[in-house]
């Protein structure tokens, strides 16, 4: 099984090297953090399908651009595109059989796949292992919290294989973002919280904290 790189290095150091290919991983964050440039950052490391489900694809591009040491290479290598709100399982899976080799498939944000009745969410999401697994690429998932209160949110935890649960705290004047991995197979989860800093770019926050 080979290790894919997230493009966030302190990631990298902490899991060997990357992620196991053919994963599926979920990012759960409040929808007021910065949890899509970590998005992001999983999106431009490699040839991209990028699906949104909320904002238009010209915002997600804008947003890609305007992320710091983004190469003309990696403008190219993502591709968004918005879901078909008429039938978004289907048109979710057909544009995960373009994922090319090695390539990442995300998907931003997975509420609205979340909010089809459980047997649909179940085949979506199997669906999507499928692909990722014949491509030996990756799947993301972005799930905001408080997004649904269903069950759901359950399955996609429970059938992904890496979980990635963004904190973020307001304490005073300090914002302090806690990347929590509850959650890793085929490696080990972290047993601490990473302190990430998030602001243009995805960095070690090497700041103390203040009880």
């Amino acid at each position: 099984m080979e290790t894919l790189p997230t493009g966030i290095s302190v990631l990298d150091r902490e899991f060997g090297g990357g992620l196991p290919s053919g994963s599926v991983v979920v990012l759960t964050a409040s929808p007021a953090s910065q949890s899509e440039l970590i998005v992001d950052r999983l999106a431009r490391v490699r040839a991209c399908r990028y699906l949104t489900t909320v904002r238009s694809p010209a915002a997600v591009e804008d947003g890609l651009r305007r992320d710091r040491g983004r190469s003309a290479d990696e403008n190219e290598s993502v591709v968004v595109s918005a879901v078909d709100e008429a039938d978004p399982i289907d048109d979710a899976l057909s544009i995960a059989d373009d994922l090319p080799d090695r390539g990442t498939f995300v998907v931003d944000s997975v509420g609205p796949f979340e909010a089809e009745d459980r047997d649909s969410y179940r085949a979506f999401l199997n669906g999507v292992r499928q692909r990722v697994a014949d491509a030996d690429g990756l799947a993301v998932l972005h799930a905001l919290k408080g997004e649904t209160d269903g069950p759901t949110r359950a399955v996609t935890e429970q059938v992904a294989d890496v979980v990635f649960d963004l904190r973020t705290t307001v304490t005073g004047t300090e914002i302090a973002n806690r990347l929590v991995v509850p959650k890793f197979r085929g490696g080990a989860a972290l047993e601490e919280p990473l302190k990430l800093k998030l602001t243009d770019t995805v960095t070690v926050d090497t700041s103390r904290d203040i009880a």
